[in-house]
């Protein structure tokens, strides 16, 4: 048995393999809920869950809401433009304000790194880290893990290539933390400009030679450029960039036939995956958004409940 006991979900560094093989098993649970005719549950009725989200977001504010209420949720959702921000109100004081509706769980997003954690030891609430600067975002790196193992059967022992911006990353810093614990090689690739200095330290291998990344990887991530990020340039142009580090149809042979083609989105096509590949990538990246739902209404319900499921040996 695997037993779920965290109050809150702030990153998948601090997480045990088997409290990872619980979210996934429960997200299976409720991605063949969510295939049925009436896809509601009442699982979470009677509780309250705020999307608190201090930096823009469509998919992941999207996918946590409608998890909320496929659980029965009561949801309210927060943004900071047109809030009390505006007139001088700090962050804890926001969230003390409307903790005292009696709230649940915060589901948090916010573009400093920390900030997440700060207001998880503040609040009574659980607290979901829906992405905090450049340090995690443990629910995408959880729907590629579940959208892996639903394909390729096992975690285990796979090589798993993240590529793009990984300086800005915090998709491939709950990735690399995530696939490691499962004894897979994770590899990051990207100019060297855009590889943190630290990553040494953490449980990858880096290369700034695509192939490198590509040969025998049965697990590629794509990552955005965050040009909004960029406040300096990491790479003298777009055309070098493309040039030595877009997915296309040439170095795509690189992969082994069953490899899986990932991205969190949004996607600039022909920067890190050519447009000529679409047809061929798409459909499992809109799986992986599907499969968001699923493992996010596994984790508001695992927060709400703190029940226990069978791990998967």
């Amino acid at each position: 048995m695997g037993e779920w006991q965290r109050k809150h979900l702030l990153g998948l560094k601090d997480l045990t393999r088997e409290e990872i093989e619980v979210i996934l098993n429960s997200a299976q649970a409720f991605k063949e809920i969510s295939e049925r005719e009436v896809k509601k549950v009442p699982a979470l009725r009677g509780k309250t869950v705020v999307n608190l989200f201090f930096e823009p977001s469509t998919r992941t504010k999207t996918s946590f809401e409608l998890a909320a209420k496929r659980l029965s949720a009561d949801v309210v959702n927060f943004s900071s433009s047109g809030s009390s921000l505006v007139k001088g109100e700090t962050i804890l004081d926001t969230l003390k304000n409307i903790e005292a509706y009696s709230v649940d769980i915060f589901v948090i997003r916010h573009s400093v790194s920390g900030v997440v954690f700060y207001l998880s030891q503040r609040t009574t609430s659980s607290v979901v880290n829906a992405g905090d600067g450049q340090n995690e975002h443990p629910t995408q790196a959880l729907l590629d893990m579940f959208t892996v193992r639903e394909k390729l059967g096992s975690l285990e022992n796979l090589k798993v290539a993240i590529i793009g911006d990984i300086y800005h990353s915090r998709v491939a810093r709950s990735n690399i933390w995530g696939f490691s614990k499962f004894s897979s090689s994770v590899y990051v690739c990207a100019p060297k400009t855009l590889i943190p200095k630290y990553f040494d330290n953490l449980p990858c291998k880096i290369t700034y030679s695509l192939k490198t990344a590509l040969d025998q990887a049965q697990v590629v991530i794509m990552l955005r450029i965050q040009k909004e990020r960029m406040k300096e340039r990491f790479f003298s142009s777009q055309r070098e960039y493309v040039k030595y580090y877009s997915l296309n149809e040439e170095n795509l042979k690189f992969l082994p036939p069953q490899a899986l083609v990932l991205h969190p989105a949004p996607i600039n096509w022909d920067i890190e995956i050519a447009s000529s590949l679409k047809e061929k990538v798409s459909p499992l990246i809109l799986e992986q958004v599907n499969n968001g739902l699923a493992v996010r209404m596994a984790v508001l319900y695992l927060l709400a409940e703190k029940k226990s499921y069978e791990v998967v040996d």
